[in-house]
């Protein structure tokens, strides 16, 4: 029988997150930054935890990396100047950072910018009329993301390529390359911005192959008669994230306020 869709996260932990983060009534923004690789339940948590907070009295919302990815446009501009690997969405580099950094700025400041939105099956950022407004100054903002707070790897570690993709269409190193540099340089200053952070740690990398299967399904059920991807092209897709999913496994344990530990059936441990 195949593994259901995610169905939430038990009410102690959502609390425990809310709790975690700080935010108070009118003490100002706080972000909850949520860890994790594909398919292990962030926005799921982040939904639970901006529900809790509107029934503490707080106002919160939520915004993903997935959020701020760089239009079809600009990423079609990447793979022409720098490798082609860079018209696909998600590795580091892919991201309107200045963008993200704004918003939560703002928001930051007690103003009400409109929350960016990206269109996934689309595969391009929903345009400005369709972002969200928080109704007023945010009393936590949950950010959470695939890559958030992962550190960069050293330079040696990019010397060999990881899987059939890195092989095959990035031979010489150029695009895994610019990609960490990205990380290295360009991503601090958005996870400086994290004030908390959960990690959610899965069982190993493998499963990521079912959890985000499992979503662009999900995807497809909520908007009829529009298509994803197979799963063949699944599993490439999946490649572009595997060599800094596996370098999240190995850091942010130890980086992150409070790790949760998920079997296979994203039910955390103990």
């Amino acid at each position: 029988m195949p593994m259901q869709a995610h169905a939430g996260f038990p009410s102690s932990l959502v609390h425990g997150a809310l709790a975690g983060s700080g935010a108070r009534r009118g003490g100002g923004l706080r972000v909850l930054g949520i860890s994790g690789l594909q398919g292990s339940g962030k926005s799921t948590l982040a939904a639970q935890v901006v529900e809790a907070a509107a029934g503490a009295g707080l106002r919160a919302a939520s915004l993903s990396l997935d959020d701020v990815y760089l239009t079809a446009a600009r990423r079609q501009a990447l793979a022409r100047e720098v490798h082609p690997l860079l018209a696909t969405r998600g590795p580091p580099g892919t991201h309107d950072l200045p963008l993200a950094l704004a918003t939560i700025d703002a928001l930051r400041d007690g103003g009400t910018p409109a929350l960016p939105r990206f269109d996934k099956l689309g595969d391009d950022r929903l345009p400005l009329e369709a972002w969200p407004v928080p109704p007023g100054p945010l009393d936590l903002l949950v950010v959470e993301g695939w890559c958030l707070a992962v550190p960069a790897e050293e330079a040696p570690a990019l010397d060999e390529p990881l899987n059939a993709l890195e092989r095959e269409e990035d031979p010489d190193g150029t695009w895994r390359r610019w990609c960490n540099a990205s990380l290295r340089v360009d991503y601090p200053p958005l996870w400086a911005r994290i004030d908390a952070l959960w990690f959610l740690q899965p069982p190993d990398f493998d499963i990521v192959g079912t959890w985000r299967w499992q979503q662009e399904q999900a995807l497809e059920r909520a908007q009829p008669g529009r298509r994803g991807m197979d799963r063949a092209g699944l599993e490439r897709f999946i490649q572009h994230y595997e060599r800094i999913s596996r370098q999240a496994l190995r850091t942010l344990p130890a980086l992150a306020d409070r790790t949760i530990v998920l079997d296979a059936a994203r039910i955390p441990a103990g």
